[in-house]
């Protein structure tokens, strides 16, 4: 696996690559979230794909210029992404926040051919236990608040150390809180229904039984609006599939991505 940089829009930009193809998996994370957050899925998805998990703008080690971070601003950032890599056939998948920025990239860039939202971000309008946990670990990074919030985000209730070391590591970066603030507020502000609507790409839409960031409950917002969309719920696990069921997760999307689907009324329970 390596560490490389891009340079989008005047700004480096960190992504972790592994893998020989000429179609690429690109692997977007959450709010503060990390390239990290995808390492134990890329050796799983590595052999068959060219596998790109970018540290979003404001995010990771990237850059964190002083902008207003909305999903308008993220949606064009990842199509610049995938634009100064060169991809020509892209399956975009993105987690939490990182699914309603590929919703938003998928949207205006053509490229995009695949389409996987894990417990996407856009829907839900209220906080939750786990939301107003991991905000307040995010502002106040310590090892404590970070396990906690952490711990509430898995159906098992467990977290490894790298997660909480790492995450309390760069959000003490300069401007990691700005941006994370700013992106915050971008979510809020947001209409994902607009976007959803001009999704015309198979999509498998993925979320956890036991979600208690952004309950399960959710989900039917999206199947609803995507034509074609394909539902899989996990059981036994919670906001975080590609972490806590990553086996699963990895074999879930190379069937999709192998699969000859015909946008129809498909749709899998």
């Amino acid at each position: 696996m390596q560490t490389k940089f891009a340079d989008v829009w005047g700004h480096k930009i960190r992504y972790l690559e592994e893998g020989k193809s000429d179609k690429a998996i690109v692997l977007v994370h959450g709010l503060g979230g990390s390239a990290e957050r995808w390492l134990k899925v890329i050796p799983l998805l590595s052999p068959k794909y060219r596998v790109i998990a970018p540290d979003v703008i404001g995010f990771g080690y990237s850059d964190k210029p002083s902008y207003d971070y909305t999903i308008e601003f993220f949606g064009k950032f990842l199509s610049a992404f995938i634009n100064t890599l060169g991809l020509k056939t892209t399956v975009l998948v993105g987690t939490s926040l990182g699914g309603q920025i590929a919703v938003q990239c998928a949207a205006i860039n053509s490229t995009i051919e695949r389409l996987v939202l894990v417990a996407p971000s856009g829907a839900m309008k209220y906080s939750t236990a786990a939301i107003d946990a991991y905000m307040m670990a995010a502002l106040y990074p310590n090892h404590s608040s970070a396990k906690a919030a952490f711990e509430m985000m898995s159906s098992s209730g467990t977290v490894d150390e790298f997660t909480v070391s790492d995450f309390v590591k760069r959000m003490s970066i300069p401007n990691a809180k700005l941006a994370f603030i700013s992106s915050v507020l971008g979510i809020k502000n947001s209409n994902i229904g607009e976007s959803l609507g001009k999704i015309a790409i198979p999509t498998l839409l993925v979320w956890g039984k036991q979600d208690v960031v952004i309950p399960i409950s959710y989900a039917s917002q999206f199947s609803s609006a995507i034509r074609g969309c394909i539902f899989l719920k996990i059981d036994d696990c919670g906001h975080l599939p590609h972490v806590e069921k990553p086996d699963l997760f990895s074999k879930s999307i190379l069937e999709f991505i192998g699969s000859r689907l015909v946008l129809a009324e498909q749709q899998q329970t």
